[in-house]
């Protein structure tokens, strides 16, 4: 199975410690999950992880930067997708076409709207929990 994980969700499970981190913990052990992103969402984690606001310590930046580079598999994605709904979402969805992803994890509701554009299943972090974890 192919996973596609939102920033946000990743930035939930780094400072908050509860379904977010669990999910994540549970994706990455299990070796029949693929965590799939396209470059344009690494380095998206990569700038978000770094932002001030979140007051993450260097030491746990590098540590889940460890963790990205070690457990998701980089796709190249040539696909464009017009979503402008939220443009910078945009790689998200050329990430699950490109890659036929099997499930997008996220917590933003601008993918709602989405779901008509893709065959991959939008689900929230709770939702994911429920059913898989």
């Amino acid at each position: 199975m192919k996973i596609i994980v939102d920033t946000n969700i990743l930035v939930s499970a780094i400072i908050c410690d509860n379904i977010p981190e669990k999910v994540i913990l549970w994706i990455i052990s299990q070796p029949i999950i693929e965590w799939i992103a396209s470059d344009a969402i690494l380095q998206e984690y990569q700038g978000v992880l770094q932002r001030k606001k979140f007051k993450l310590s260097d030491e746990i930046i590098e540590k889940w930067l460890r963790l990205l580079s070690k457990e998701i598999t980089v796709i190249e994605s040539e696909i464009k997708v017009d979503f402008p709904r939220d443009r910078k979402d945009a790689k998200f969805l050329e990430c699950a076409i490109a890659s036929g992803a099997d499930i997008l994890i996220t917590g933003d509701k601008d993918f709602s709207e989405a779901q008509a554009l893709i065959e991959t299943r939008i689900m929230s972090v709770s939702q994911f929990n429920a059913v898989f974890c």
